[in-house]
């Protein structure tokens, strides 16, 4: 078998600049079975004997941690890391976005949380097409018009209501002091609010928010959000009615009326997040739990692990075209059914159960060529004899406390700042969610994704998603939380989480590391990040028809890998700021 010894060379910096963590009580690794040797080298996981959370920021990882520290449980901690992510990474976190939670108990009980956005009331099926039914340019993308009800506010709330230990208050105080006293750029931070500049111009035509700038960012810039803070203080001291009445309401609905977006109040007293049951699949002795829809990732996810578990993928190699050959496959028939199929269940039928069937996921894995050649997408549809519907800018943190509960969340704004909007006078950007429905079916959206019927727009529907927080368990006892950002590479990135440790005995760290690959059937392109093939291996797989293409870095994986002597391990992805803090 093949041994990979090379690695992206921003990786490897990353890797060699990054101190210990907070929290970390040893840089050493327990012995690997042989197979991880083929994996890329990464620095050494942190290593935590009680408590762990692995978000996008340093900053928002301590505040979860000391909320842990102070008797907080994980739930408890997920409320403060969720607020103090829409200060310190404005890019993704939020509060004017939605998102889903996984969470599984002490006990081990489990369920998820769907707080994702929905279609304001006067939302229509056709309003990003013109008069000759074309998808309009940029309509679902940017502006007010972009923007769904957003949930992430209602869904905090909800997640301390049914499961916080400590007060509602001390929770968001981190936030508010930091939006107050300000937060020191990181590189990637004030490169992105560069990038961005123009944008917010445009899409904040009155006073400049906060992120617009005469000079540009520099790293360690410090970022001060005054107006944030007091939309904070009041979710502080009033919980849901501090954002979706009163004040912050009021500000929201007239940057609405200012830009002709669609949110009413009447759509914000009608918010509500849903608890949802978990989805339950297998994987080689583990319990694999993970979301079901709205998002699509949990079901995409369970199918591509069940065409996958008869084969032995440490037998055929690390990113060997044989095995690389197979996952495309399996990602390829996985992400047709989402296209066709999947939508938010409370608007129409959606055939789960038929699609985690294991003789219908055996039946679609009969048709992958034994001979290691690409299908070519065209000739790949989704599934026959299912009933039809009826009717990358994201984050990710995993935590686990000391009580050894466990949440799995993955929140965004849709694209790199959402909307680009800032509500005047509120400081808090809103989603861009609205480009998740299908404008129109067969039409790509802005992450390449086809829809159809299934994730069509109504008023009051949640937008399909490819969010895929999971969390895994053997014989009873937490093994792994895992999820990331990157919009349509979610599933392929946290399925490779999961390869990582259980196929090829990964740490934490060389788990969230390595480089990755990606295929969801439309484009018919295999994409590549540096390194995460040798050019042998590219070479065979473009001869069998898989249309390998370079692509920068993706995804943000942040997984917590629990040790068989109960430690928790910390992977926190060098391709971002993302840090792993414990104690």
């Amino acid at each position: 078998m093949h041994t990979f010894s090379r690695f992206s060379s921003a990786a490897l910096l990353l890797a060699a600049l990054a101190g210990p963590a907070l929290g970390q009580h040893t840089a050493t690794r327990p012995p690997k079975p042989a197979i991880a040797d083929q994996l890329p080298p990464a620095a050494a996981p942190v290593v935590a004997r009680h408590a762990l959370v692995v978000s996008a920021h340093p900053v928002a990882s301590k505040v979860g941690r000391d909320i842990m520290q102070q008797g907080g449980n994980a739930y408890d901690a997920a409320v403060a890391v969720q607020f103090a992510l829409a200060v310190v990474l404005p890019v993704a976190g939020n509060v004017g976005g939605g998102g889903f939670i996984v969470y599984r108990d002490k006990s081990g009980t489990d369920g998820t949380l769907d707080f994702r956005e929905t279609a304001p009331a006067a939302a229509r099926r056709d309003m990003y097409l013109d008069a000759g039914g074309n998808v309009v340019p940029d309509l679902s993308t940017a502006g007010v018009l972009s923007t769904g009800t957003p949930g992430t506010v209602a869904g905090m709330v909800a997640l301390h209501q049914k499961l916080g230990k400590l007060p509602w208050p001390s929770l968001v105080a981190p936030a508010v002091r930091l939006a107050r006293q300000g937060v020191a750029l990181t590189t990637k931070e004030a490169a992105g609010l560069n990038r961005t500049q123009a944008d917010f111009t445009k899409y904040n035509p009155g006073a400049p928010p906060v992120f617009v700038r005469a000079t540009a960012w520099q790293p360690g810039d410090t970022l001060k959000q005054p107006a944030l803070a007091a939309v904070l203080q009041r979710i502080q001291d009033q919980g849901r009615a501090g954002f979706y009445q009163g004040r912050t309401a009021e500000l929201l609905l007239a940057q609405m009326k200012q830009g002709g977006g669609l949110i009413t109040q009447a759509d914000l007293n009608a918010y509500q997040p849903k608890w949802r049951a978990a989805l339950h699949g297998t994987y080689r002795g583990y319990d694999v739990l993970t979301m079901p829809p709205p998002s699509s990732g949990g079901v995409a996810l369970l199918q591509i692990l069940q065409t996958l578990e008869p084969h032995n993928l440490a037998r055929l190699g690390y990113h060997t075209p044989a095995a690389v050959a197979l996952i495309t496959e399996a990602e390829r028939r996985a992400y047709a059914d989402r296209a066709t199929y999947l939508g938010d269940p409370d608007f129409g039928q959606v055939p789960v159960a038929q699609l985690l069937d294991k003789s219908y996921n055996r039946q679609r894995a009969g048709t992958i060529p034994a001979d290691g050649s690409a299908t070519p997408s065209a000739r790949i549809t989704a599934g026959p004899g299912l009933p039809r519907y009826e009717s990358d800018q994201t984050t990710h943190y995993s935590i686990v406390d000391a009580q050894g509960n466990a949440v799995s969340c993955t929140t965004t704004l849709n694209g790199a700042y959402g909307s680009k909007v800032v509500v005047a006078g509120a400081g808090f950007l809103l989603n861009n969610e609205m480009d998740d429905f299908s404008a129109k079916a067969g039409v790509p959206n802005s992450y390449g994704l086809v829809g159809g019927v299934a994730n069509a727009i109504a008023p009051g529907k949640r937008m399909l998603s490819s969010m895929t927080p999971a969390i895994l368990t053997k014989n009873g006892r937490l093994a792994l939380v895992t999820g990331t950002p990157g919009g349509s590479t979610i599933i392929t990135s946290v399925l490779q989480s999961i390869l990582a440790v259980v196929d090829y005995g990964a740490d934490a760290e060389q788990a969230v590391a390595a480089p990755r690959l990606h295929h969801q059937w439309l484009p018919d392109q295999l994409d590549v990040e540096a390194g995460a093939l040798t050019p042998a291996a590219e070479k065979v797989l473009q001869e069998k028809g898989f249309n390998p293409q370079p692509r920068p870095a993706w995804g943000r994986l942040d997984i917590i890998r629990v040790r068989p002597d109960g430690q928790l391990e910390g992977g926190a992805d060098p391709r971002g700021d993302d840090k792993a803090v414990g104690y």
